[in-house]
């Protein structure tokens, strides 16, 4: 199983920057999908952003696109959300997500039965 550790959530003003990391480890294939997730009280649990490790194609939902952004750094197995001019919408617990041993086209949305690794999640609190 591909273990993930996320770190980096926080309180932050509207309009402010965080950036989440995600540590990943336990990969068993070199293709794989690396996602984020969140969930706001009361919401189901929504696709973010996500990565392919294979072609590095990104995609984004509507919300956060053109604010945040989704990268990984394969020398240092970590996965990140930089997360730009944040708003109280934003406040959510976010989890990265991993699908290993995956090349083929994944449609988006993502789906959380998609993925079956998780990390433990981080909160994001966006004041107004």
């Amino acid at each position: 199983r591909v273990q993930l550790v996320e770190s980096g959530g926080g309180s932050v003003q509207a309009g402010g920057s965080l950036r989440l990391s995600c540590a990943a480890s336990g990969f068993t294939c070199t293709g794989y999908y690396l996602a984020w997730f969140r969930q706001a009280p009361g919401k189901e649990r929504e696709g973010v952003a996500r990565i392919s490790s294979s072609s590095g194609r990104t995609y984004y939902a509507d919300s956060v696109k053109g604010r945040f952004t989704i990268s990984q750094d394969n020398a240092k197995n970590t996965l990140y959300l930089q997360m730009n001019s944040l708003k109280p919408d934003d406040t959510a617990m976010y989890y990265c997500a991993a699908r290993d041993c995956y090349w083929g086209y994944m449609d988006w949305p993502p789906r959380p039965p998609q993925f079956a690794d998780w990390g433990q999640g981080a909160q994001v609190t966006v004041s107004s």
